[in-house]
């Protein structure tokens, strides 16, 4: 434990010092209650309360990356180094999805929810109602796959009410999940399940306007450090390092010229198309998540009922496959089936068949074979219709009310919603439901009378090259139905249940791939910010240096035009400038502000982006930074003259940022310039004597976790501890919410 060393020290709170079993990489509080979810260096998640109570530990079984909390803190995001995302419930640590939205690591998550609550119920596209509970029971479960233990499907467990919450969206505030890899791709996801956008920053191009004239740039090998939704979801910005070129076409024509400004960059992204249709993409992602959801219900039903049926075929070949071998020692040219009719027609039984069933058969063989197959086409039947049939016919009423919104072409079409492929899906959910019930009328039949040498069930569940067979009058009046409207396909009689649902499913993907096109086209770059230069390297490197991105609201200024439909957020963008750079600038932490607003006047002389350089206090360099609350930034400080990282001194600073001295940054300058080295002039020093500053008796690790929401920052130390403080004064207490 700690003690105050000299009186010039204004004490946090201590509140924990705590050993921990392994280094902690990532440390997350959780926005809504006083939990800290925790990846150790062999990437395992562990959640503990405020108290340290430790809740569940889970390890995904491949290296961890990355982690963001959903807004609401009811689940947590997990990037995965082979570009896996999985969420999970903040309950127990179960597995709710797993999506793979990239191919690399996932270097960046960032989950937010529209910062703006809408009241006017007048409104009359404010609110959706998902009508699927006022006609249907709730939506059936996955159902377990025998010898599978739970949590072996990848998808989830028992259907808790957890999942559901998840994939029941309509009460949701709109959220998107923002996920960055390492090879410089951004995915965007609507309640982080429903896929709606990717760019990839390398085919960017960046318009920028400066000294009147028009230019565009590229980056390249650029690897992202950090991307952030705003609180509006209008704009998001990226944190990459990389080349930034101008283009090869405009250079030709002897444009600005601007060539290997490999360094720190932000860019600004335009994603205003998620605020605009804000309602229309909500109601598209909670008939499409849940239709998702449905589709890998029958897809593990069917590979349940597979599975089920070829055991059940294996239990009688074994048994009766060695009858066709004994009539061949016998030397008879009969078949089984002949000799069993010959038995039941009172003939007189032959010898192969005698000692087939005094040998091989026997009474007990009869009845165990008749249970097993029986019993498997019973539970084949409970499948269909608890898990299978419910499933479709949901499919079937969602894909009705996706049809009517494609129909409201002013509303629906700007964001992909095609009327043309929905009609398409929707017929082919339609199908779905007419082979389910044709299947069960084969199933009954089967498990009435089961035919020695047939096996009609086992097509249907497989993906069969030789068609079903039809008789050409059923054909015919298939064709003749179509003339009376409602479905235009004449063939699907002669396919297989599962070959029904992998063209229904294939149909989905066509359709739900409109909107994530059209979406993803509508992302488009505004803005680059230049920070500071990088050593030059032939790959992709990416910037493992302390930066923070967060949006406040902005209270200080009046609402302009610009800013109406933004809300008035404003953005603080800090990170530490490395040795390496170019600039003469040393052991200092950069901060600007309102980015995202000065883009909108770059062709004016606006003053609108601000900076400010602080220089760390000597005998110390920034490990961690975050920004706390409105205006304050933590900073973890630790000695440079230690003689290992595992001994010496540290602290952490709270700086009030609307106390620093910002200076104006011009933006019509050419580009070709790094945009700190106009702040050379007025760094602002630290020093601990004036800070709000705590100092630490160990030597202390990156991460630093700091929840604004309750006022408490988890420092971790080199040594394997974790130190909780309470950051506010006045605050003597902190509740542990359940």
């Amino acid at each position: 434990m700690e003690t105050d060393e000299t009186p010039r020290v204004l004490p946090f709170q201590l509140q924990f010092d705590k050993p921990v079993a392994s280094q902690i990489k990532i440390a997350e509080w959780n926005p809504e209650k006083d939990l800290l979810a925790m990846v150790t260096e062999d990437s395992k998640i562990l959640l503990h309360r405020f108290n340290w109570q430790r809740l569940w530990t889970i390890s995904p079984g491949r290296c961890i990356t990355s982690l963001c909390w959903r807004p609401d803190g009811k689940a947590i995001a997990v990037g995965l180094e082979d570009g896996t995302i999985s969420l999970h419930d903040v309950e127990n640590g179960k597995l709710l999805r797993s999506l793979k939205s990239h191919t690399v690591a996932v270097v960046s998550l960032n989950w937010e929810e529209d910062g703006q609550v809408i009241r006017d119920d007048s409104v009359n596209n404010s609110k959706y109602e998902d009508r699927t509970s006022c006609f249907f029971p709730p939506a059936p479960r996955v159902p377990r796959m025998p010898g599978l233990v739970p949590g072996d499907t990848g998808f989830m467990d028992d259907s808790e009410d957890s999942f559901r919450e998840l994939s029941n969206s309509s009460y949701q505030r709109f959220n998107i999940l923002c996920s960055g890899d390492k090879d410089g791709s951004i995915c965007f996801s609507i309640f982080g399940i429903f896929p709606i956008g990717k760019i990839n920053i390398h085919k960017l191009s960046i318009p920028t306007s400066f000294a009147n004239e028009q230019a565009t740039y590229r980056l390249l090998n650029a690897s992202i450090s950090k991307v952030a939704l705003s609180k509006d979801l209008c704009h998001s910005i990226v944190m990459c390092s990389g080349e930034l070129n101008q283009d090869e076409v405009e250079s030709q024509e002897g444009q600005l010229g601007v060539h290997g400004m490999r360094g720190l960059h932000c860019l600004l992204l335009d994603t205003s198309i998620f605020w605009k249709r804000k309602n229309e993409l909500h109601q598209v992602a909670q008939q499409a998540s849940n239709i998702e959801d449905l589709i890998e219900v029958i897809r593990t039903s069917l590979s349940v009922m597979c599975k089920q049926w070829s055991d059940a075929m294996h239990t009688f070949r074994e048994k009766f496959d060695s009858l066709s071998s004994l009539i061949i020692d016998h030397g008879l040219d009969s078949s089984p089936q002949e000799e069993f009719l010959s038995l039941l027609g009172g003939a007189r039984t032959s010898p192969p068949v005698h000692q087939f069933l005094v040998n091989s058969l026997g009474e007990l063989g009869v009845k165990r074979v008749s249970k097993v197959v029986c019993g498997a086409g019973k539970e084949l039947q409970h499948v269909v219709l608890d898990h299978l049939q419910p499933s479709a016919e949901i499919i079937g009423f969602r894909m009705g009310e996706l049809r009517g919104l494609s129909r409201w072409r002013t509303r629906f079409r700007g964001i992909g919603l095609d009327e043309t492929l929905i009609n398409n899906a929707t017929e082919k959910s339609g199908m779905l439901i007419v082979q389910v019930e044709r299947f069960m009328r084969v199933l009954s039949s089967v498990v009435q009378q089961f035919l020695y040498d047939q096996d009609p069930v086992r097509p249907f569940l497989e993906l069969s090259e030789v068609d079903i067979e039809t008789d050409m009058e059923t054909l015919q009046r298939v064709r003749e139905l179509v003339h009376f409207g409602g479905f235009s396909d004449c063939e699907y009689l002669r396919r297989t249940l599962s070959e029904e649902f992998q063209q229904m499913e294939s149909s989905f993907k066509e359709a739900f791939l409109m909107p994530f096109t059209t979406i993803s086209q509508k992302i488009l770059c505004k803005d680059v910010l230049p920070l500071f230069a990088l050593p030059s390297s032939p790959a992709p490197m990416s910037v493992t240096v302390p930066m923070s991105v967060t949006f406040y609201k902005d209270a200080s200024t009046a609402m302009s035009s610009y800013q109406t439909h933004e809300h008035g957020y404003i953005d603080y963008i800090s990170f530490q400038i490395p040795g390496d750079s170019s600039l003469d600038i040393a052991n200092c932490i950069g901060i600007s502000k309102g980015f995202m607003h000065s883009s909108s006047n770059i062709t004016e002389d606006s003053a609108s982006l601000e900076a400010v350089l602080l220089s760390v206090p000597d005998g110390y360099h920034c490990v961690d930074l975050s920004l706390y609350k409105e205006g304050q930034i933590v900073l973890l400080l630790n000695e440079t003259t230690a003689a290992s990282e595992s001994f010496g001194e540290s602290c952490m600073m709270i700086v009030q940022a609307n106390d620093l001295p910002f200076v104006s940054i011009s933006r019509s300058s050419c580009i070709n310039r790094w945009n700190l080295n106009q702040l050379k002039d007025f760094v602002m020093y630290l020093q601990l004597e004036n800070e709000k500053v705590r100092i630490i008796p160990h030597s202390v690790v990156a991460p630093l976790a700091v929840s604004a929401s309750r006022g408490v920052a988890c420092v971790f130390a080199a040594r394997k501890r974790a130190l909780v403080y309470i950051l506010d004064e006045d605050e003597d207490d902190i509740s542990d919410t359940e």
